[in-house]
């Protein structure tokens, strides 16, 4: 599916949550829970080397990096589900929103997560 910028459209009904974790098979259980509770669509993951300030020093560690793309609606309850379910302490939790999003895409994620019923 390409993307032309003729047809992509603003989706201000559209975004994306990123959050991270240690490992793989933490990473496999958040995106589960998410999708199997329809607040998400589809949750890629990516290996990633995170830079970072904890507790005065700078720290380097693997992770993994979801990136979640949901119904901006549906962003609220991700948040409070990724807090509840998160293995992290502090995790990084963001909310972005999707900009120029192919429309056969955004019908498809409209269809999929929970105001559009599975």
């Amino acid at each position: 599916m390409s993307v032309h910028p003729e047809r992509a459209q603003d989706t201000p009904d559209l975004c994306v949550v990123l959050t991270t974790t240690e490992t793989e098979e933490e990473a496999q259980a958040l995106a589960r829970g998410l999708l199997e509770a329809s607040l998400a669509a589809c949750i890629q993951l990516s290996q990633i080397d995170s830079l970072y300030v904890w507790e005065g020093d700078v720290a380097a560690d693997p992770e993994i990096r979801l990136m979640i793309k949901t119904r901006q609606t549906l962003a609220g309850q991700v948040v409070a589900w990724l807090e509840g379910n998160h293995p992290y302490e502090v995790p990084q939790i963001m909310v972005l929103p999707a900009i120029g999003v192919g429309p056969g895409y955004q019908s498809w994620l409209l269809e999929v997560t929970s105001d559009g019923g599975r």
